[in-house]
This record gives C-alpha cells, sequence and structure tokens, in this order.
C-alpha cells in the first residue's frame, strides 16, 4: 500500500472514530420523543399498548398480540398495537403500529415484514403517493403501497392471492414520510441539533385479495383509513393540515 492510500486509511479511520464518539456523547444526553400515535402503559413492563381504536362502525375487529419471536428479536421498549378489522361482506384489514423506545433498530424498512411472510413484492406496480385524509383537517398521507402475491394451498388446491400493503412513518412535531432513509435523516438531524431521539413508529395497514381486485381494494383501503387513522394517529395538528389543505 503506498503512502497516499496510508494517509486516506488512516483519515477514514480518524473520521469513523470521531462520528462513534459523538454518537455516544449524544446517546448519552438524548431525550425520547413523545410518541405521535396513542399509546397507555402497560403494568409492569417498559413496553407502551398502542391504542388502535376499539369501536370502528360497520366492523368487527380483534386484537392481535405480537408472537414470542417478535418480542424477543426486537428491543424490549418497542412497543405495539395490532387489530384485524372485518367487514359483513368480506373486506378485511390489519392495521399494525410498531413504536420504537430508545433503540431506533425496532424499526426497519417497510417491506421486510411483508417478504418474511413469504409475499412476493410486484415493484412495478408498488409506488409512493399521498391518501387523501379528510378529518379532522385535510392533508395529503405520504405512503408508500406494495402490491405482492403469494400462493396458498386451500383444500389440496394451490391459489394465488394479492396482497395490498400500505405503510409510513410517524414522529412527533408532524413528521410524515413514506420512506425508511427520510425517517433515518430526520431522527440523526433531531438527535444533532435538539438532543431528541424522535419516538417513530410504522403504520401499516394491509388487505387481501383475488387478482384483478387489487385497485378497487386500495380504494376500499383509503375510505376505511380515513375512518381510522385519526382515531390513533396524533399528526399532523391543525397548522400543518391547514397548510397542507391550501392549493
Amino acid at each position: 500500500m503506498n503512502k497516499q492510500k496510508w494517509i486516506v486509511l488512516a483519515a477514514a479511520l480518524v473520521l469513523m472514530g470521531g462520528a462513534a464518539g459523538l454518537l455516544r456523547q449524544l446517546q448519552s444526553h438524548q431525550k425520547l420523543g413523545r410518541p405521535a400515535v396513542k399509546t397507555s402503559p402497560i403494568a409492569g413492563s417498559q413496553r407502551l399498548q398502542v391504542n388502535l381504536p376499539a369501536y370502528v362502525p360497520g366492523y368487527t375487529n380483534e386484537v392481535l398480540e405480537p408472537d414470542k419471536l417478535t418480542l424477543d428479536v426486537l428491543p424490549q421498549d418497542t412497543s405495539f398495537g395490532s387489530r384485524r378489522y372485518v367487514a359483513p361482506d368480506g373486506f378485511a384489514s390489519l392495521v399494525n403500529v410498531v413504536l420504537m423506545g430508545s433503540d431506533r433498530t425496532s424499526l426497519h424498512k417497510t417491506e421486510f415484514c411483508l417478504e418474511g411472510q413469504g409475499w412476493r413484492i410486484d415493484r412495478s406496480v408498488s409506488a409512493e403517493l399521498n391518501v387523501r385524509m379528510d378529518w379532522p383537517y385535510p392533508y395529503d398521507l405520504p405512503v408508500i403501497k406494495y402490491i405482492a402475491t403469494r400462493e396458498f394451498d386451500i383444500n389440496g388446491e394451490k391459489r394465488t392471492f394479492k396482497g395490498v400493503y400500505v405503510s409510513w412513518f410517524v414522529a412527533d412535531n408532524d413528521q410524515m414520510t413514506a420512506r425508511h432513509w427520510q425517517r433515518m435523516w430526520w431522527m440523526a438531524r433531531d438527535l444533532v441539533t435538539s438532543g431528541v431521539l424522535q419516538r417513530w413508529a410504522m403504520v401499516s395497514y394491509f388487505s387481501v385479495c383475488l387478482p384483478g381486485q387489487e385497485g378497487a381494494t386500495f380504494e376500499r383501503m383509503k375510505k376505511f383509513m380515513n375512518a381510522t387513522v385519526p382515531e390513533f394517529q396524533l399528526v399532523p395538528r391543525p397548522k400543518v393540515a391547514a397548510k397542507a389543505a391550501r392549493p
């Protein structure tokens, strides 16, 4: 290795060491931000319960508890909320919220959960977009929509189903994004500028349908989101929502 390469390597090591030291210092003085979703304490636990709506007109629902593997793998102060809502005509949507605590590894790229359950994402028909929310204030909610495919064995016959998965990240101070990298950037920025580690949550809605019904299912999901998101998501606040509503 020539002299110039040694200098570059040494400079890189110094920068890495300095960055690590800065992060340790920031972490030792950081304050944990407020959740941007409704929560309640769980007796004897450092986790919180994310309070999804227990009653939605026209739907029955059931609470789904995180499995043991999820509880063992994710940091011990990760919090959850999960319910499955079903309409009389068979339309169903699984609503899931994962809320980080002081450990940022609670959250990951949104597609990991979907692919980990055996769904194949069709990226050619997946996209980032805005879902227009009507209340309590009009605003555009940035989401990522994935269309996925999976085969199930039903009574010995293989059948193909489609999954429509919609998700986004949300934090205090009216921060909402569909992008994992943007969430990471905002989290680092807030930690450096204010000493606050924002308590980000990942929210997802998931519905299954037959091939060819993806568009209609997504339209139904948007209506369902309008009825349920404001019941548990605490942002945006009035001034931000009013600004978003202006042409």
